[in-house]
Order: structure tokens, then sequence, then C-alpha cells
């Protein structure tokens, strides 16, 4: 099968599973904390990682990378899976399912920002008409939000803001980290320091706080940890197809195409996608001002991207 072909394969392969997590977030919230499911889905992202190594042969490159190297992936595997994670997860505990996932897409809106900030790079005057639309967008949608649920949580609206921030962050931090190691290999490391990190996380509530679960994020002592079946089995889902097969999926997808532009765009079908999901499944009616803020947000974000004089591909991989 030639290369462009299977491109178009793996993207589709991650763009369906994408489309699903919103709706699994959601269930999986039904037997699980926060931090529960952080912790079940980055273990399982680790193993898919791990296999996936193996099967590539990659395990000794890991043994190449100096110790600056490791420290920098450590940084990066507090931010992602923990730190991101554990605020997203937090957001849609708070909010319907079609309000925290569309807010979560403004992420390429926030980097702009982060870019300009952090490294100088001017924002293209043409691009604050992207920013403005997709923020409209975002502002309909929260509106919207009043009429499913009442009053919209405001803080579930921080929240999810802030998890598109930190998924700003991160891609600012991994796209430093490009040239330090081999992709498969980062996403390895990355996810071994988040799961120790998670795994500590709980050690440490053990033995300082052992006479109950940390009520914000969850998080279980020991003793207190109980997991049923479908809790566990709902995690997995998330680290499966959140995390662990998609990610590689979409990466290899962009190393094969000839065509970045297009295997970028298909992501943009994954939120309208979820939206399906999220109303068969969890039976949210989905407001006229959803599918209209999302439209809105995607708008602007296309435009930055291919219509403001952007001279890159920005590898949007959600």
């Amino acid at each position: 099968m030639p290369s462009p072909q299977k491109s178009t394969i793996l993207a589709t392969v991650a763009v369906l599973s994408w489309s699903t997590v919103a709706t699994s977030f959601k269930i999986a919230q039904r037997e699980l904390t926060v931090y529960e499911m952080v912790l079940i889905a980055a273990l399982t992202a680790l193993a898919v990682f791990s296999i996936w190594l193996t099967a590539r042969g990659k395990w000794r490159s890991l043994a190449s990378l100096p110790p600056r190297t490791w420290l920098s992936f450590a940084m990066l595997g507090l931010v992602n899976p923990v730190i991101y994670y554990l605020v997203l997860f937090r957001a849609y505990a708070l909010l319907p399912a079609q309000i925290a996932q569309p807010i979560n897409y403004i992420w390429p809106i926030l980097l702009l920002i982060l870019l300009a900030i952090f490294t100088g790079a001017p924002i293209q005057p043409r691009k604050y008409i992207g920013m403005a639309v997709s923020l409209g967008g975002l502002t309909l949608i929260s509106y919207g939000g009043n009429a499913i649920s009442g009053d919209i949580s405001v803080l579930g609206i921080v929240w999810a803001l802030l998890s598109a921030l930190l998924w700003g962050i991160y891609w600012m931090m991994n796209d430093r980290l490009k040239d330090k190691a081999d992709e498969d290999v980062s996403l390895f490391i990355g996810f071994l320091f988040g799961s120790a990190y998670l795994i500590a996380g709980i050690a440490v509530v053990t033995i300082f706080a052992p006479e109950g679960t940390n009520e914000l994020w969850g998080i279980p002592t020991m003793q207190s940890l109980s997991l049923n079946t479908s809790g566990i089995l709902s995690g997995m889902y998330i680290g499966l197809f959140e995390m662990g097969i998609p990610f590689l999926c979409f990466g290899m997808a962009i190393r094969m195409t000839d065509n970045p532009a297009l295997i970028n765009q298909m992501c943009y079908l994954a939120p309208f996608l979820s939206l399906f999901f999220i109303s068969m499944i969890l039976g949210e009616p989905i407001m006229p001002t959803t599918y209209t803020g999302l439209a809105l947000i995607i708008a602007g974000i296309a435009y930055n991207e291919y219509f403001a004089g952007r001279k890159k591909i920005l590898k949007t991989e959600r």
C-alpha cells in the first residue's frame, strides 16, 4: 500500500479514536476519581508505548540519551500526562461533555500567544481575525451551556481553558525536544515519568494523609484504592484511544504523508464526530450554539493555519 494511503488510514484511526474519548471521559467518571482515571490511562498508554518500542527494536535508543535529555523528558512527563489530564478531567467533571470538549480545542489560539510571549514570535495582524472568530465560538458555546444544565460552571470553563493552555505549553516543550530523541522514544519516556509521578502521589497521600482521599483530584490512599472491573476497563479505554494508539498513529501519519496539511485538517473532524457520540451515548441534547460555536472555533484556527500567512503546519495531535 502506498505511503499516502497508509498515512490517511493511520490519521483516520487517530481521528476516530479521539472522537470517542469525550464520551468515555464522562462514562469513566461514574466509576473513577479524576486521579484514578489519569493513573490507569497513563499506565495503559505506557504499556502500549513499551510494546511499540519492542516491536520497532528501539530500546537501545534509551541508553544513548544523555542525562540532560532524560531530565528534560522528566519535566515533559509532568506536564503530559500528569498535570494536563488532571486539569482536563476536572473540567469534564464540572461541565457537559459538549462544552468541555470544544473549549479544549482552543489550544492553537493560546499557543500563538505563548509563542509571542516566550519566543518573541510576533502575532501577525491577520491572525487576530482568526483569534477573534475562535473566541467568539468559545463565548457562544459557554452561553449555550446555560440551556443545557442551568448556570454553567465558570470554574469548569476555567479548568477547560487551563487544559488548552497546558497543551500549548506541552507542544512548545515537545517541539524543542523533537531533535533530542526519536518520537516513539520520547512518548515512552514522558509517560514513564508521568506514571511514576502518579504512583508517587498515591504513596505521598498514603503516608502523610492516610485519613482519606483528596477531594479535588480524588487522590486515593493505598487503603482506599478500590477499583472495580468496569472502572479499570473505562480507564484502560482512555489510555488506549486517547493517549496510546492515536498518538502513535497520528505521528506515523505525519511522517509518512507528502501532504501534512491534509492530515492536519483531518483532526478537525474529531470534535464534530464526538458530538454524535455525546448525543447518542451520553444522551446530551446537542444545542445549536454548540455546533455553531465549534464551527467558529475550528474556522478561526483553520484561518490562522492556512490563510493568515503561517509558513509551518502545526501537528495538532488533538
